[in-house]
């Protein structure tokens, strides 16, 4: 009986120590320093040390008339364009500012990283290139909970906000007839994906590493969780080289995806659906833009969303999957509307 409770008292300390090493991050590595990865963009330093990366399109910054910062989706980079013509940006006058978002790609990560330290992040990188007093900001999919953070912590900086296909908590302040009909329809792996990112999130890291079970489709890029048109628009954005999970994960996991994922479940300390409006007297325009067949973001939470703010402009494309934003030239409409107030007239 001696033996078998010290095998039992052995067992449970290794299994301790294991689950400890496979939930322990690794610390991020130094970009750019000595058997780091190197840094290939231009960057910014920010107030703590971290740097930022950035990438420049449209017009000069200094002829702008029109100044958009950009905050990319999952398992991606400032690398990928929203889709906004050249021939636009060129008749408005629009300068086009795409950074990577902390532990992404070039910038380096933040061990305090959250939803204000992403929106202060924004604010920074627009004063480090003198972006001036305001400036829009359009946030895809995983990177809306930015755009949701930059209206909650730093309105008085914005002209404009779009949100495309925002990304959802099913955690927010709802009715569980809306969250319950819309997690429902996720695939068993998101769902248990997403609920140990909310109740366990010591946890997600060794779940996301592990090979036992089956994890997020939607964490790990799979077909299932796009509709077939989805899947014709990223294969061609993947050929031109726009999306690259290496370069976007090229200081771990963890620092990029992981957090994100940890973040966006968590317990918010604001509710998106109580934010007030910060343009009262109609001088700017937030924006709602979702697809009403998106496998990824779920059309229930969004229009609940949108119900609960009614200065908010919700559009919602009737055959849209989570890129429809990239077809028929839609950019360029989510771009007017930000920019000059025009309501397309059909998506």
């Amino acid at each position: 009986m001696v033996a078998l409770s010290k095998l039992v008292l052995i067992t449970a300390v290794a299994l301790l120590g294991w689950a400890y090493k496979v939930a322990r991050p690794p610390p991020p590595p130094i970009l750019g320093g000595p058997g780091g990865p190197p840094v290939s963009s231009p960057r910014v330093q920010l107030k703590d040390g971290r740097h930022l990366a950035y990438r420049e399109a449209g017009v000069g910054r200094e002829i702008a008339k029109y100044k958009i910062i950009f905050s990319h989706g999952f398992a991606s980079t400032k690398e990928s364009d929203f889709p906004v013509s050249q021939e636009l940006a060129e008749e408005l006058g629009i300068y086009l500012l795409y950074f990577d978002r902390a532990g992404y790609g070039d910038s380096d990560a933040n061990p305090k990283r959250g939803l204000k330290s992403d929106a202060t992040d924004v604010e920074e990188l627009a004063d480090k290139l003198q972006l001036g007093e305001k400036f829009y900001v359009v946030g895809t999919s995983m990177g809306g909970y930015v755009a949701w953070s930059c209206l909650n912590y730093i309105p008085y900086r914005l002209a404009g906000v779009a949100l495309v296909v925002p990304a959802v908590n099913y955690w927010w302040p709802m009715p569980a007839s809306v969250s319950a009909s819309a997690y429902r329809k996720l695939d068993v792996g998101d769902r248990r994906t997403f609920w140990i990112a909310h109740h366990m999130p010591w946890l997600f890291y060794a779940w996301f590493n592990q090979k036992w079970f089956r994890i997020s489709p939607i964490v790990e890029g799979k077909p299932e969780a796009f509709t077939e048109k989805d899947w014709e628009i990223l294969a061609e954005i993947q050929r031109t080289g726009q999306l690259d999970r290496g370069r976007a994960t090229k200081q771990g996991a963890y620092h990029s995806l992981c957090r994100d994922a940890t973040i966006l479940f968590g317990a918010w300390e604001f509710d998106p659906t109580a934010i007030e409006n910060p343009f009262p007297n109609g001088d700017g325009v937030v924006s709602i833009w979702q697809g009403r067949e998106d496998k990824i973001v779920r059309v229930e939470a969004q229009r609940y969303v949108a119900e609960k703010l009614p200065w908010v402009r919700y559009h919602e494309h009737p055959e849209g999957g989570h890129l429809f934003m990239c077809a028929d030239g839609l950019g360029d409409k989510i771009v007017r509307e930000l920019l000059l107030g025009e309501e397309p007239r059909v998506l």
